[in-house]
């Protein structure tokens, strides 16, 4: 059994068996039984956060993550776009207010925003802040002032995903470090913001890799507020394609199940990929701890599972969310 206190959790030994699928010291009964204990002693068991996310400025970005269609390294079919106006900013959160988002997030492929450009992002998350809805941002690295006019601005959360583990990181990313994550996630969680960050499965990394991911968020000075675990989605021209491997579905679940024990009070996400998971394997997952998703066509350029279909899922699982009723099919 895994166990958690303060920020420190578990022994590697404790973690890995878990997240080993022919481990015999946890079953998989038993590790989601224990996550689905721990949700239920810091959650709705029976609710589901909807967001939503806008690619508010797509392409060009410098960096060389090997996963990425943004990157200006690859040739991804991907155009570079400038920076959205507001206003068009603004009607794709109401529309994705009105047809059931609790929280809209907004993203720049960035390194770093430059400060004319934060400018408008600012007023863009005051915006949509007025619409009564949370807001998020991922723009790349901050420097603390940055982070503090972005949470004067009114942004309820800052997006910045460790990716990986420590060990595998430097096998997918060159121009940026870990150590410069780690500190944009300080500078904004010292401004007042909340930390959303998570990483990728399915790039070729070994459940160790997994594993130090979950350890380097947990032992983080405090939890993540949400942690996203996206499904690394097939992207053409990138270098990951050699070494892209999809998990088992089962060692997915087993993953949710540990990040869940490990970080009880944060919100867990099931973010990119959902297109490839079938409707038992999302209901394992929520069993597991999972209580997060992102509703919507597209996930900045890549697809996502048509908002029906979640209605249609969560209706018949009888799990409460933001999206309408009127969507949600009566099932027996």
């Amino acid at each position: 059994m895994i166990t958690a206190f303060d920020t420190h959790v578990g022994t590697p030994d404790d973690v890995i068996a878990s997240l080993c699928a022919d481990s015999t010291l946890q079953r998989v009964t038993d590790l989601v039984f224990q996550a689905q204990t721990v949700h239920r002693q810091n959650f709705d068991p029976n609710h589901v956060e909807t967001a939503s996310l806008l690619s508010i400025k797509t392409g060009g970005c410098p960096e060389d993550c090997g996963y990425c269609s943004q990157s200006a390294h690859y040739d991804t079919d991907v155009e570079a776009t400038r920076l959205m106006d507001q206003a068009s900013v603004v009607e794709t959160a109401r529309r994705a207010r009105d047809t059931g988002a609790s929280r809209f997030c907004m993203a720049a492929a960035w390194r770093n925003p430059k400060d004319r450009d934060l400018d408008r992002v600012c007023d863009m998350v005051s915006a949509v802040k007025d619409l009564g809805m949370e807001t998020c941002a991922t723009l790349g690295m901050l420097t603390p002032d940055q982070a503090a006019r972005l949470r004067q601005a009114g942004l309820d959360f800052y997006n910045h995903n460790v990716d990986t583990s420590p060990e595998f990181y430097d096998r997918i990313i060159t121009t940026r470090t870990m150590q410069d994550r780690i500190d944009t996630l300080a500078y904004a969680r010292e401004a007042g913001l909340k930390v959303c960050c998570g990483g990728i499965v399915g790039m070729g990394e070994q459940v160790e890799d997994r594993l130090g991911m979950l350890m380097l968020l947990a032992n983080l000075p405090s939890h993540p507020e949400s942690v996203p675990i996206n499904l690394w989605n097939e992207v053409k021209g990138v270098p990951l394609n050699k070494t892209a491997e999809r998990p088992d579905p089962i060692s997915l679940v087993r993953m949710i199940a540990v990040a869940r024990i490990m970080m009880p009070k944060s919100v867990v996400r099931l973010s990119a990929g959902r297109q490839y998971m079938t409707d038992e394997l999302q209901a394992l997952c929520f069993l597991a701890g999972a209580n997060s998703i992102f509703i919507g066509d597209v996930l900045l350029t890549t697809k996502n599972p048509q908002r029906n279909r979640d209605a249609d899922l969560l209706g018949r699982l009888g799990v409460r969310s933001k999206l309408s009723s009127s969507q949600v099919p009566n099932r027996t």
